[in-house]
C-alpha cells in the first residue's frame, strides 16, 4: 500500500557523482522478490558504516573496489555486488543470484541517527533474538519497531514525498489510509515473526500490542496530512508500550 498525501514529491539533485547516501529499491530484473522488496533499501554512510534490508537487516562497513561493492557485515561476513550501472540518481547492483537490483537515491538529511530511520539504533527491532526475551525486552522491541515509524513517516513528511510503502516493512499492524489495526496472530508475515526467538515470544508481544489497544486509547491528529496524523499516533504507541 502507498501512503498518499497531498505533497509533490522532490528528489534533490547533486552535482557530485557519488555512491555514498540513501538507495531505495525500485525493482528487478529476471529475478524473484527473494532479493528484495518495496521498502528494502540500502543507506551508505560517508564513513563507510551501511545499513540495509534485503529482506533481511544487517549492517557493518562498505568499500568499493574497482566496479564491485563490498560490504562487511558486523558478522564478518563479506558480500560483492558488482555495479552494472551507476548515475547520479541510479544504481543497478547484481546480486549473488544474478538479478540486477535497481536502486533511486532518496533524499537523507538527518541531523542524528535517532532522526535516521535506516539508522542501527531505530532497527534494532529487525535484528533477531538469539534466545528468548523477557517481557521487558519484548516491549523494547515493540517500542523500537513504532519509534521507527515515528521517524520513518517523518522522513516523508520533510522529503516532501506524495507517497510512502506502508505495507511492505515487516509489522504486526496493518496501516490503512486513516488509521491502523492490530493483525490475527495467523496473518503474521513471516517476516516479522522471525524477529522473534519462538513461537510463544511473536504471540507474547502480539498479545502486548492488543491489550495497549483495549485499555488504551489513540487520540487521531485532526489534520489533513496523513504524514502527520501516523506520527502522532505512533508516538502513542512509542510512550505507551514503554515499561
Amino acid at each position: 500500500m502507498l501512503l498518499a498525501v497531498s505533497q509533490v514529491s522532490c528528489l534533490p539533485g547533486s552535482k557530485k557523482k557519488n555512491i555514498e547516501g540513501l538507495w531505495y529499491f525500485i525493482y528487478n530484473a529476471g529475478g524473484g522478490s527473494e532479493d528484495a522488496n518495496p521498502s528494502s533499501f540500502l543507506y551508505l554512510e560517508p564513513d563507510h558504516r551501511y545499513t540495509r534490508d534485503f529482506n533481511k537487516f544487517d549492517y557493518g562497513t562498505w568499500k568499493l573496489k574497482g566496479s564491485e561493492l563490498l560490504l562487511t557485515s558486523n558478522q564478518k561476513q563479506v558480500i560483492s555486488f558488482p555495479l552494472k550501472k551507476f548515475t547520479e540518481n541510479e544504481l543497478l547492483l547484481i546480486s549473488g543470484k544474478g538479478t540486477e537490483l535497481n536502486f533511486e537515491r532518496q533524499p537523507e538529511k538527518f541531523n542524528s541517527a535517532a532522526d535516521n530511520p535506516f539508522s542501527i539504533e531505530n532497527n534494532r527491532w529487525r535484528i533477531p533474538a538469539i534466545r528468548k526475551e523477557s517481557d521487558l525486552e519484548l516491549r523494547n522491541r515493540l517500542k523500537n519497531h513504532f519509534r521507527f515509524h515515528v521517524v520513518y513517516f517523518k522522513w516523508a513528511l520533510n522529503a516532501g514525498f506524495n507517497t510512502i510503502d506502508v505495507r511492505s516493512t515487516p509489522s504486526p499492524l496493518k496501516i490503512y489510509g486513516n488509521g491502523f489495526a492490530l493483525k490475527k496472530f495467523e496473518e503474521l508475515s513471516d517476516a516479522w515473526r522471525t524477529y522473534f526467538y519462538d513461537k510463544e515470544d511473536c504471540q507474547k508481544a502480539n498479545d502486548m500490542i492488543k491489550n495497549l489497544f483495549e485499555k488504551e486509547n489513540i487520540a487521531w491528529a485532526r489534520t489533513d496530512n496523513r504524514f502527520k496524523m501516523f506520527i502522532s499516533a505512533f508516538q502513542q504507541l512509542e510512550q505507551k508500550i514503554a515499561p
